[in-house]
């Protein structure tokens, strides 16, 4: 059940993290045990798992979205514990190819694996999640009936390429500081395939019905847009992921929308190709993002989302709070 002693002191999205952390604990300490057991011969992949592992299975909120979404439709979280535990394999597969491809030395105030380990190591440990994730996920099915197991691996196997297909076409608009902000929105939408995925998978494990597989997918894709879109207003705060991204990457969402005002985009662009994105810059860089209205514009498609979002929730017969601080905690301080 959700924990209503919560402080309401707390910041929404810090009750966010406790909330995705406790419920995903058991799925991560299994995923953890999972990279500890096996010996790996050539010690710095070894050591490239276990430092993954150690420093970012504890950002992947997928496990503890899975026992929520299980939950709001009657179902029992533990059920989902072993399918979340192959759920973080899989992603840290995702994420480590999504660093290599977008060069990203640093990502959570630490260093990706490419940044520590090399290029090399790095897509040998991707795999090595991948094979992980695989051989977890087959094993978590295996009690599951035929009709079951086979919605579950379909389920996956879609949302991953589908996301797959969304990196693709995002690394084609790589460094073009000319993308409509609309198109890289449409992007992100489809990014957000592995949520929705997720929730349509915690309705299948609660034995839920056609509805509640849609209903959770719709709100899945809604957690996954709306807490993506706000990773994308953190990168404007950030100089050197700024940096990173006008170089390496798609500038962020909130950048693009701006653009759409010539003078706004020129000065935003001379103060990121300075040599160094200064404090000052940083400031005023976020000072015309955030008093422009194209960003208005943006937040009023996230609170748009935020209410469709609410409103399937409040047609679910289970737990419901959990879902609700999810979706209202992802716009917290922007709408």
């Amino acid at each position: 059940m959700f924990d209503a002693q919560m402080s309401d002191k707390k910041s929404l999205v810090k009750q966010t993290v406790a909330l995705l952390r406790k419920r995903g604990k058991k799925s991560l300490e299994i995923a953890q045990r999972s990279i500890e057991e096996d010996e790996i011969k050539h010690q710095p992949l070894g050591d490239a798992l276990r430092y993954f592992a150690d420093e970012m299975f504890a950002h992947i909120g997928h496990p503890g979205l899975l026992s929520v979404y299980c939950e709001a439709v009657g179902g029992d979280p533990d059920k989902t514990i072993q399918i979340g535990a192959a759920m973080v394999m899989l992603v840290s597969a995702a994420d480590i190819h999504d660093d290599l491809i977008d060069e990203s030395m640093v990502k959570n105030g630490k260093r990706t694996l490419l940044g520590k380990y090399g290029k090399d190591v790095a897509i040998l440990a991707g795999d090595a999640f991948l094979m992980k994730g695989m051989y977890l996920l087959d094993d978590a099915i295996l009690k599951f009936s035929m009709d079951k197991r086979n919605a579950v691996l379909k389920l996956i196997k879609q949302a991953f390429f589908n996301l797959s297909s969304a990196e693709a076409e995002e690394a084609a608009f790589r460094g073009n500081i000319d993308l409509s902000g609309r198109a890289f929105f449409e992007l992100i939408k489809g990014k957000s395939a592995v949520s929705e995925t997720t929730g349509r998978i915690g309705a299948v494990l609660a034995d839920g019905t056609e509805e509640d597989l849609q209903t959770l997918g719709e709100v899945g894709y809604i957690v996954g847009v709306l807490s993506t879109i706000r990773d994308e207003f953190i990168d404007v705060f950030e100089p050197d992921e700024l940096k990173n991204r006008f170089y390496r990457e798609i500038l962020p969402l909130p950048l693009l929308y701006v653009f759409q005002d010539l003078e706004k985009k020129n000065r935003i662009l001379e103060l990121i190709r300075a040599d160094k994105i200064t404090k000052k810059n940083t400031e005023e860089i976020v000072r015309i993002v955030m008093e422009a209205k194209e960003t208005k514009e943006l937040k009023n498609e996230m609170r748009l989302l935020v209410e469709r979002g609410l409103a399937s929730v409040a047609t679910l017969r289970g737990e419901k709070e959990p879902l609700r601080l999810l979706i209202e905690s992802s716009a917290e301080d922007l709408c």
